[in-house]
């Protein structure tokens, strides 16, 4: 029965088109069960539409309708569960449908298929003798039904966009927010390095077309180098500079030249070449070179997307497009001039992803976990990406899409409006005072005139430069990073988060695989089992630090006790190392502790006599807390920060913090939403860091709203029923403020 699912399910998901693939299924269904007929209807708009029927009348196909008010197969989708019927023509609900000559029937079991709580259709199954099916056979076709749905929808969703008159809704997660209105570019999906083994008809010929693909990519790669080393991100430079080496005749460069030369066309060379680059390095034991195997085949795609599509990337300076792809590496991401790249779209990838981090530095709506969206033929499509809301909108009507152009003119006046003010504090209409930092990884994300407006910096994220660099950077180079962090900062502090990779945020060059990673091996923990990297970093820090008073070391992810102990210690020993032999006038910063774990809120008086402040991570809390991976968009619409029981447990946090006289502030996504912010604030939350993209709108609105107002929403927030009543609650009161284009 396994094995007759997965052949199933496996035939469904590389079918064509929904037609084809529902064709296939009635038949492989009707065989499986060994009944008479199979039939499935899907839902279009409001009615079941009969899609595909092995034993009912064919000409009925497209043809027989009904609202899932009417018949059998509209009670189980009305109930959205199975209905076994010995004879079908004794319920009530039974009715006839006589074009499609299913008199003889008796026998009936149907089940619902359903994806993420949306209905698509129902399995029919039908005999003329008057039987129960059997226990096996209905759990047989619910499991199939549930296998089946995610192919269903994508197929569904595929064949919604064959035309551009009809407009289809994707959804996604939000990794930077804003919109974008534009053609879409389908990359990455289409290439693949299996290429098949042709023998060249002209040597001299493939040579000179590998030279050239080689020399675009090369020159790519350099421009990128020169682009972001203009804008001062050393981190991202490095990327780009370790796959130019790679292009070098001593290094992959020669070998796709010599495979040609043995007879082979320009991309079976570069197919061959790595393919057998990457199986060697995979076999390898060690972690870093294993991981190498990346490179290669980033590599290898690069060049041979400049053979099979070289004027892919030649794009219309007038027209931006919205990348869509199934998951963007930096490289790719980049290789677009800002004023062309209007937003991204990524199947894969979580928010955390490089080209998460990259979008959010650029400034650039992104979307990811879009399901099935490349199989979905939207290349050169007109689309609206709403990634605020999580939202992909593929031929959009005229009215939708003049109605977003005016939002977003509309959004570019109000953050105009906004940086006008973005230099003066943040102090309510009352006089409470709201200090406003921001969170960054990327150099430029510092480098701006929204970076100069705020107070310092909430969050310095260490593990972006890590990510950036294809092995573990040294004690020089960290430096260097950190003293142009403070350099750009001028004076004001820089919470810097010691190392934090493991679970959404993994090395390239140190893979940790583990079943459960966000409650695995990361942050504080990891660095604690590598002494060697913990105080290295440290060391940078500090001596980038030098004499002044700007920098405070956060510890992520910490636990227990104990854990703080350690890393205690092993400050200490890197302090009084740097006071005795570089500087005796080393300055010591303060250090403070990730508030994510929730236990760690019962120990705070412990942590109280250990560190100087406390910094809330609301994202890892909140998803620590309500049991749910943000990154998974099965559960993602469950993560919600509003939960009453999450602002409960910020509010316990701040007074107890209070209490014992620790430092406290919020770091997550939460203190840049304006909700989020005025909620915080009324807690009692004075320092707030978040993506500079929110800076001025938080400036601006904490600027016209009341303490005492806001303190008195809050009480009834944190006795409301769920989130939902509490965005709710908070968007009447900007409503009534006049300030409810601030939530767009």
């Amino acid at each position: 029965m396994l094995n007759t699912l997965r052949d199933i399910t496996q035939a469904v998901a590389s079918a064509g088109d929904l037609d084809a693939a529902l064709e296939l299924l009635v038949k492989q269904i009707k065989t499986a069960i060994a009944t008479e007929c199979c039939s499935i209807y899907i839902l279009d708009k409001d009615e079941l539409v009969l899609s595909a029927t092995d034993g009912l009348e064919p000409a009925a196909v497209g043809n027989v309708r009904m609202s899932i008010t009417e018949g059998l197969v509209g009670l189980v989708a009305q109930r959205e569960e199975a209905i076994n019927l010995a004879d079908a023509r004794q319920h009530p609900r039974f009715k006839l449908f006589p074009e499609a000559a299913e008199e003889e029937y008796r026998a009936f079991l149907a089940v619902p298929i359903i994806y993420q709580k949306q209905l698509l259709g129902v399995i029919v199954v039908q005999q003329a003798s008057a039987r129960q099916f059997s226990e096996g056979e209905e759990a047989f076709l619910m499991t199939l039904a549930a296998q089946l749905a995610m192919a269903v929808r994508g197929l569904k969703q595929k064949a919604s966009v064959k035309g551009r008159e009809k407009q289809i809704l994707f959804q996604g997660t939000p990794a930077s927010n804003g919109i974008a209105i534009a053609h879409a570019l389908v990359l990455g999906g289409e290439i693949s390095l299996q290429q098949p083994n042709r023998k060249a008809a002209d040597i001299k010929v493939e040579l000179e077309r590998l030279s050239t693909a080689v020399s675009r990519c090369r020159n790519n790669l350099g421009n990128l180098s020169q682009r972001f080393d203009r804008e001062q991100d050393q981190e991202v430079v490095a990327i780009f500079s370790a796959l130019t080496l790679l292009l070098d005749d001593s290094s992959l460069g020669g070998e796709y030249i010599r495979e040609v030369e043995q007879g082979w066309s320009a991309e079976s060379a570069i197919s061959r070449v790595s393919l057998r680059y990457i199986e060697q390095f995979q076999s390898m034991d060690d972690p870093y070179i294993k991981e190498r195997a990346s490179d290669i085949r980033d590599l290898g795609q690069k060049v041979l997307r400049q053979l099979i599509e070289p004027d892919r990337l030649v794009l219309d300076s007038d027209k931006p497009v919205i990348l869509v792809t199934k998951e963007a590496d930096t490289t790719l991401l980049a290789e677009f001039p800002r004023a062309k790249l209007a937003g991204i779209v990524t199947e894969l990838g979580g928010v955390n992803s490089h080209a998460a981090i990259l979008a959010r530095a650029l400034g650039l709506p992104a979307l990811t976990g879009v399901q099935q969206v490349l199989a979905s033929n939207i290349d050169k499509k007109m689309v609206v990406l709403n990634a605020t809301r999580g939202q992909l909108m593929v031929s959009p009507s005229v009215a939708v899409v003049s109605e977003y152009r005016s939002l977003l003119n509309a959004e570019k006046a109000l953050q105009r409006q906004y940086m006008q003010e973005v230099h003066l504090p943040a102090q309510t209409l009352d006089g409470e005072r709201v200090n406003l930092f921001i969170n960054a990884g990327l150099l430029s994300g510092l480098a701006s005139e929204l970076a100069e407006g705020a107070d310092g910096v909430g969050l310095y994220r260490t593990e972006i430069p890590f990510m950036l660099q294809q092995r573990f950077p040294s004690e020089s180079e960290q430096i260097k990073v950190y003293s142009q962090v403070f350099k750009l900062v001028a004076g004001r502090p820089v919470v810097m988060r010691t190392l934090d990779v493991g679970g959404d945020k993994p090395l390239p060059y140190f893979p940790i695989k583990e079943d459960n990673p966000f409650l695995g091996w990361r942050g504080i923990r990891m660095s604690l089992d590598h002494p060697e990297l913990f105080l290295v970093q440290i060391r940078a820090m500090l001596q980038a630090n030098g004499n002044s008073e700007q920098l405070k070391i956060l510890l992520p992810m910490v636990s227990n006790i104990e854990e703080i102990d350690h890393a205690l210690e092993y400050f200490e020993q890197a302090y009084q190392e740097l006071k005795s032999d570089v500087n005796p006038d080393l300055s010591k910063p303060q250090f403070g502790v990730m508030l994510e774990v929730p236990a760690l809120l019962y120990q705070l008086d412990e942590v109280a006599k250990r560190v100087d402040f406390v910094s809330v991570g609301s994202n890892d809390l909140t998803q620590y807390l309500l049991a749910v991976d943000r990154n998974n968009p099965r559960v993602s619409s469950l993560f919600d920060s509003y939960h009453p029981g999450v602002l409960r447990y910020l509010k316990s946090a701040l007074e107890l913090c209070q209490q014992y006289g620790l430092g406290i502030s919020v770091c997550g996504e939460m203190a840049g939403e304006p909700s989020g912010a005025l909620l915080l604030s009324a807690m009692g939350y004075r320092e707030l860091s978040m993506n500079q993209g929110a800076l001025a709108k938080i400036n601006y609105l904490m600027r016209r709203v009341r303490m005492d107002e806001l303190q008195a929403l809050l009480q009834q927030a944190l006795n409301m029923r769920c989130g939902a009543d509490v965005r709710e609650l908070l968007r009447d009161y900007l409503g009534e403020k006049g300030l409810a284009a601030i939530l767009n």
